[in-house]
């Protein structure tokens, strides 16, 4: 008996142990579900992540749609091109003092425009002209779209090694706090060495936060542009030290002056050249032709011809109208504000290419620099702690080493982010498909 009851307990103990195993398999429907493990989450590379940003960004979608709407437009402005056909109907009621009477009217025509002087043409290009530069803009908000991927992609992975450095920091703070803790209980340091390493030891622990909530806020920004929860967390696959070969500055010269505001510039002029057009039209004839079908019943005195059909040709032209002459006068004005402003659009580009050039440049050298700076903070620090431990030195010394060696690492992580960054910063400025990946 002993002996089955003792079964029964441990049984009932190993159903116990393995509730929580099932628990969410027997959860409600509705129930909060737990987020998956970061492990299982596949590290986000940069090309995935301009891919969900391209699928969820709402201003490159909207510029999308705007494609859509005016190329509905462009087929729109067909209408002038193809014949018109109306219907129309009207009943009226008639009292009279002397008898009330009805008459009912149907009428069928068909109307083609023969001539406008050129003002649907005109139209017809300027809907093309509105498209072509909506599916610029859609270029250009792609753009707009590489670069703020890569900021945030890059910004993100830069965050997660300042972490990772600020953690070190932490360590050498604690190792030389250690140090001087052990030297103080032995009698050979003084309380303020104690004091001081205890200070830059709070110091890095306050940096640590900090750069933990600049890596939270880092993902948000990048969860934001590809779609996913602002509070995920996960492994990025990337390196702050790409291999590139930076072409020549007049590499991107050329890009640039094919860059979308360029060819939305030309585009302008070309629109400014059919509002002319239009403008002209109004000082030519408008010829139609024109076929109809009549038919009419009621009234007091019945007509003898119910049915009437009947073609015909129509010819209007305005003979003088003073706006149009002043309407004109602005048209060819506005072309001549078209081509000035294609040429300053030109000339901040160029500029603006030749300064992101520069700053890659510039980065690209404060990198070995830093790099530089980095070895000899390292140096500095192994000879002031060897004599810190030993006597030689002092904690003042031995505080201002590590922290050295802390700015130095982290300014080396900031030149590698910047140098990424003005290469994008390069790539969208001149607008070209040289990538820095």
């Amino acid at each position: 008996m002993l002996l089955f009851i003792h079964t029964v307990l441990l049984v009932l103990a190993s159903a116990t142990a393995l509730i929580p195993a099932f628990a969410l398999d027997a959860s409600p429907e509705g129930a909060p579900v737990p987020a998956p493990s970061p492990a299982f989450v596949a590290p986000l590379t940069l090309d995935d992540a301009i891919t969900l940003a391209a699928e969820h960004l709402p201003f490159y979608q909207a510029a999308r749609l705007r494609v859509a709407s005016t190329e509905a437009l462009y087929n729109a402005a067909l209408g002038p091109y193809f014949p018109r056909f109306d219907a129309a109907a009207a009943y009226r009621r008639f009292y009279t003092s002397a008898e009330d009477f009805d008459t009912r009217n149907y009428e069928l025509s068909l109307s083609y425009l023969l001539y406008d002087g050129g003002e649907r043409r005109a139209n017809r290009t300027l809907a093309r002209l509105n498209l072509e530069n909506d599916r610029l803009e859609v270029r250009n908000t792609l753009l707009e779209l590489y670069y703020a991927v890569r900021t945030a992609f890059y910004t993100a992975l830069a965050q997660q090694e300042l972490v990772t450095q600020r953690r070190v920091q932490r360590g050498d703070a604690q190792t030389d706090y250690e140090v001087a803790q052990g030297r103080y209980k032995f009698g050979v340091a003084r309380l303020s060495d104690v004091l001081q390493a205890s200070v830059r030891l709070e110091q890095a622990r306050f940096n640590l936060i900090q750069a933990e909530g600049d890596l939270v806020k880092a993902f948000s920004d990048l969860n934001s542009l590809v779609g996913r929860p602002l509070e995920s967390s996960y492994a990025l696959a990337g390196t702050l030290d790409p291999e590139v070969k930076l072409p020549e500055l007049r590499y991107f010269y050329e890009a640039a002056l094919d860059k979308p505001e360029v060819l939305q510039a030309e585009n302008d002029i070309r629109r400014a050249e059919q509002n002319q057009a239009l403008v002209r039209s109004t000082f030519k004839p408008l010829v139609t032709a024109e076929a109809a079908y009549q038919r009419t019943s009621g009234g007091i005195f019945r007509t003898s011809f119910p049915d009437q059909r009947f073609a015909g040709l129509t010819a209007t032209w305005n003979i003088f109208e003073l706006g149009k002459f002043f309407r004109y006068k602005s048209a060819r004005i506005e072309k001549d504000i078209a081509a000035q402003q294609l040429s300053e659009v030109k000339r901040q580009l160029l500029l603006a290419v030749n300064r992101a050039y520069e700053d890659v440049q510039i980065s690209s050298n404060q990198i070995g620099v830093a790099r530089q700076q980095v070895k000899q903070a390292e140096q500095n620090y192994e000879q002031a702690y060897g004599e810190y431990k030993v006597g030689k030195g002092d904690i003042l010394s031995l505080v201002q080493a590590e922290s050295f060696l802390a700015e130095a690492r982290e300014q080396l992580i900031t030149a590698r982010l910047n140098f990424i960054l003005s290469l994008s910063l390069l790539q969208r400025t001149a607008g070209t498909p040289w990538t820095s990946r």
